[in-house]
């Protein structure tokens, strides 16, 4: 993106982040979960148990999220850090979600007992492969093998083997866009406002990569931020790229209304003509005049 075209894009996103409504929009984002604590280790439990799982359809991985967290009671780290294989059982026994059976959650949540009894918070165990590698991709790479460093044997004995493990904790993290991670990111970094908590200081906003999924990258393409088509970290680092000539200190702070947009069906796959023609962004979209003009010409 050039400045010229950052210049431009600027104001328009400005004002539709000052449009959107973050709050009324929490109910319908796994961010929901982490806002019922307000402790910050409670926080960054909670939330990566929520991102691990924020796959598919929402109205499926909400209700799995749901009930772990009451199971686990009012301190997610406290259960945690006191969490065992044979607990692990009783909490996880016939769970399943998708690609994810219980011995996937099992090593998610063993993994973070032992950062916080180790090192004290989740955010240690990150700064670890933050400090050592100085890029998100790196450390996000050794985030995952720190919490999937948990002995195995016990585990699979009592809840049988594991089955999506590199799907819920990718080790090595690999050529994909990582959104999950990404997101949990965002919300333990940047901010406090209205949506992500700013607990994690010792990461700059300005280091995190937008967590690129389907809507993030088409809106991407439609606002001239990438002109590329696959979901891959390349992607996500030439979105974020273009996004820091508009923020250098804070390049996610759209991610939130950005995806939203999309998840809600106001900019759909298929443009709306009608949705097109009151949208905030149609002066620096590529497909919305398109689409009024070609509905002008048909009308």
């Amino acid at each position: 993106m050039s400045p010229k075209a950052a210049e431009r894009l600027r104001p328009l996103l400005d004002s539709f982040l000052a449009s959107t409504d973050a709050r009324a929009r929490i109910g319908f984002d796994p961010v929901e979960f982490p806002h019922w604590y307000t402790d910050p280790r409670d926080i960054e439990v909670s939330a990566l148990l929520a991102a691990a799982l924020a796959y598919g359809r929402a109205d499926l991985f909400r209700p799995k999220v749901d009930a772990l967290l009451r199971q686990m009671g009012p301190s997610p780290a406290a259960y945690v850090r006191a969490l065992e294989p044979e607990g692990a059982r009783a909490l996880l026994h016939g769970f399943v979600y998708r690609f994810n059976v219980g011995t996937d959650v099992a090593v998610l949540l063993l993994g973070m007992g032992r950062a916080l009894r180790e090192l004290g918070s989740l955010e240690a165990l990150f700064v670890q492969g933050w400090q050592a590698h100085g890029s998100m991709h790196g450390a996000l790479s050794d985030f995952t093998t720190g919490l999937r460093d948990v002995p195995m044997g016990e585990l699979r004995r009592v809840l049988g083997p594991e089955r999506g493990l590199h799907h819920l904790l990718p080790s090595p993290l690999g050529p994909g866009a990582a959104k999950r991670l990404n997101l949990y990111l965002r919300w333990m970094v940047r901010g406090p406002d209205a949506v992500d908590f700013g607990i994690w200081k010792r990461v700059p906003a300005s280091a995190l990569v937008i967590p690129l999924d389907t809507h993030i990258g088409r809106i991407a393409r439609h606002l001239g931020l990438t002109k590329r088509t696959d979901l891959s970290w390349r992607t996500a680092e030439e979105v974020t790229a273009s996004l820091r000539r508009l923020d250098a200190e804070d390049p996610v702070r759209y991610d939130f209304a950005l995806c939203h947009y999309g998840m809600s069906g106001v900019c759909p796959a298929k443009p709306v003509v009608d949705h097109c023609a009151r949208c905030v962004l149609l002066h620096a979209c590529a497909v919305g005049p398109r689409v009024l003009s070609a509905a002008k010409r048909r009308s």
